[in-house]
């Protein structure tokens, strides 16, 4: 069953690079895909063009079916709310709590005065507090966010992500700011988030080892066209040249 599928995407930014050139494919249900290609491929603009952090030029985006580039904006905040996210940087707010941090991934289903004064029902605090367990960080739960450190950081975005419970999570570089130990450490997070909870995952990765390790398909962009789409375990010599250039050389993550 298709849930994501990309449609002859363009994106032109207004300096006029053609950062997408009709890109297409599908993300089946229940998938882990991995995105590779050199920094300036395309990868962080494809996300965003799915969630429509970014418009998309020309071509068609939808998500079980339903358009996401034809969207209003109350059919957006829909789409967004089955749509997790997680960035390179983390993005959470050093002052607070991780269980409050967490608890941030309910903002957009909650009505705004809710929202505003972090009302927060008791089951929504019980499925954060398991969430916390699931990637490992149930002792931190009253810690302020700015004492942890990167990779804690990154697995309490994951499990802040997954508290939208949503259909498919969006993963841009969440390994590039960490080192290789923890860079592991967090994927195996979101394998189980995949393996376990049952969510779709799209992920940028700019290591190949990784991608081979914790994906089930790969596509690879080259100057925003997509050049690649199959296995990981395909990727011989010959094609990791077509993917990053003949001078390139493959660097693994152990």
């Amino acid at each position: 069953m298709t849930i994501l599928s990309v449609r002859n995407l363009n994106k032109y930014y207004d300096d006029g690079v053609h950062a997408l050139k009709d890109v297409s494919f599908e993300v089946k249900k229940g998938e882990f895909l991995g995105v590779i290609g050199l920094s300036g491929s395309g990868k962080s603009t494809l996300l965003r063009c799915i969630n429509r952090l970014i418009e998309p030029t020309e071509g068609e985006i939808s998500l079980n079916g339903q358009s996401i580039t034809d969207a209003d904006k109350t059919e957006l905040r829909v789409h967004r709310s089955k749509m997790g996210m997680i960035f390179q940087h983390f993005n959470l707010i050093n002052r607070k709590t991780v269980l409050e941090n967490i608890l941030l991934g309910k903002l957009g289903s909650m009505g705004t005065l809710s929202a505003i004064l972090g009302k927060y029902s008791a089951q929504d605090k019980k499925r954060a507090l398991e969430l916390l367990d699931i990637v490992g960080l149930a002792d931190k739960a009253q810690k302020r966010a700015d004492e942890l450190s990167g990779g804690q950081k990154q697995r309490v975005a994951i499990a802040r992500s997954l508290m939208q419970n949503p259909e498919i999570l969006l993963a841009d570089e969440p390994v590039a700011s960490l080192d290789p130990a923890t860079s592991h450490s967090v994927m195996k997070y979101l394998e189980k988030a995949n393996k376990d909870l049952g969510t779709t995952i799209l992920c940028n990765l700019h290591f190949l080892s990784l991608v081979r390790e914790y994906t089930d398909r790969v596509i690879a962009l080259r100057k925003g066209e997509l050049v690649y789409e199959g296995s990981s375990q395909s990727i011989d010599k010959e094609w990791f040249s077509k993917i990053y250039g003949d001078q390139a050389k493959e660097v693994e993550i152990r």
